[in-house]
């Protein structure tokens, strides 16, 4: 099974064809997508590896859906003080499905 890891977003992932995952948000309209930072390739001839990514080699996705996650609350306090915060936030995502490895 070939799998390729791509960097995107500022996380790296590992990815085969045929993968759904969500990633950091992309400013893209639904359908198809490329991402050209790959790290590293592996297939049934063996592993290629780039310093730090592969010339040449790129990634094709469709993107799905931009979607929020689910909420994160972050909660500040200090004792005895009287002091406490509630903060949360939702992360941007985009959905993407892995259709093709070209290396």
């Amino acid at each position: 099974m070939a799998y390729a890891i791509i960097r995107t977003g500022g996380k790296q992932y590992r990815v085969s064809e045929g993968d759904v995952l969500d990633v950091e948000k992309l400013d893209v309209e639904n359908g198809s997508t490329t991402f050209s930072d790959v790290l590293l390739i592996s297939t049934a001839a063996g592993v290629t590896t780039g310093a730090p990514a592969i010339s040449g080699a790129t990634v094709t996705a469709e993107v799905i859906d931009q979607l929020k996650a689910k909420k994160v609350i972050a909660y500040k306090f200090k004792r005895r003080k009287g002091y406490h915060r509630t903060v949360g936030h939702r992360r941007r995502l985009t959905r993407v499905k892995i259709s093709a490895i070209n290396a």
